[in-house]
């Protein structure tokens, strides 16, 4: 499946620390309701809320978004379906970099592991 955010048809996020709900909502294309119930049905969306209680989000916050734009109106999940997709990739990502720091654990020390790669590429090249 094709990253969202990766894809030429996604929008350029700049390189800012917060967008309020304004900016976020023109840079998707929706409605600024919209990002508010997605906010209500998505719980890994929280953005901050400023002392005035504006909404403030981060560039994670927009990946995220695109990515729950792109379930929804790109591959036409419903909403708990978008829900279960991105569940389902966190715990992927969670289960790589578990997986990826045991081997690296009990992995031999590193410059070893480097010098049989090496010797196994001489090997190839003789």
């Amino acid at each position: 499946m094709m990253e969202p955010a990766a894809s030429a048809d996604s929008p350029e996020i700049p390189d800012k620390l917060y967008f309020r709900i304004g900016e976020v909502a023109t840079l998707l294309g929706v409605e600024p309701y919209v990002l508010r119930y997605w906010e209500s049905e998505f719980p890994t969306l929280a953005p901050k809320k400023s002392g005035t209680g504006h909404r403030l989000y981060r560039r994670k916050d927009v990946e995220l978004l695109l990515k729950i734009k792109h379930l929804l109106y790109d591959q036409r999940y419903t909403i708990e379906g978008a829900r279960q997709s991105l569940q389902n990739e966190l715990k992927n990502r969670r289960s790589k970099l578990q997986d990826r720091q045991q081997g690296e654990l009990f992995s031999p020390d590193p410059l070893t592991a480097i010098r049989s790669e090496l010797n196994d590429i001489l090997q190839i090249l003789k």
